[in-house]
């Protein structure tokens, strides 16, 4: 039951998200790629410009900021899907980077979206 709390709660967030980079006018190719290697939430396409996006969303800042989680490691493992990804697909010869949008929000409050490019 918790665990589907959280699921829906990070699902809210990458749908947030996705509204968010849409407004900024990047079109969203794929909603929560999974690979062998792992996950990534978004990929985008800003431009000509590839766009591997991690969401991160709280509802307190007890544990930290929503940025705060990505890690040396999780950078690692965001680029091993990254890379991934444009070994499977024919958009090898776009440029590309990896982007973190993080997420405050709770029911009582609207959202708070910051937006980290790479």
């Amino acid at each position: 039951m918790v665990e589907d709390a959280r699921k829906q709660f990070g699902n809210k967030g990458e749908s947030l998200a996705a509204s968010f980079l849409k407004e900024k006018g990047m079109r969203i190719l794929t909603h929560q790629y999974r690979s062998p290697v792992g996950e990534i939430d978004l990929i985008c396409l800003d431009g000509e410009e590839l766009v591997f996006v991690e969401v991160k969303t709280r509802s307190s800042q007890v544990y930290g900021f929503p940025e705060e989680s990505i890690t040396p490691k999780k950078i690692q493992h965001l680029l091993h899907v990254a890379q991934h990804y444009l070994q499977q697909t024919s958009v090898k010869q776009l440029s590309w980077r990896i982007d973190v949008i993080a997420i405050s929000y709770s029911k009582e409050l609207s959202p708070e979206i910051m937006h980290f490019p790479a």
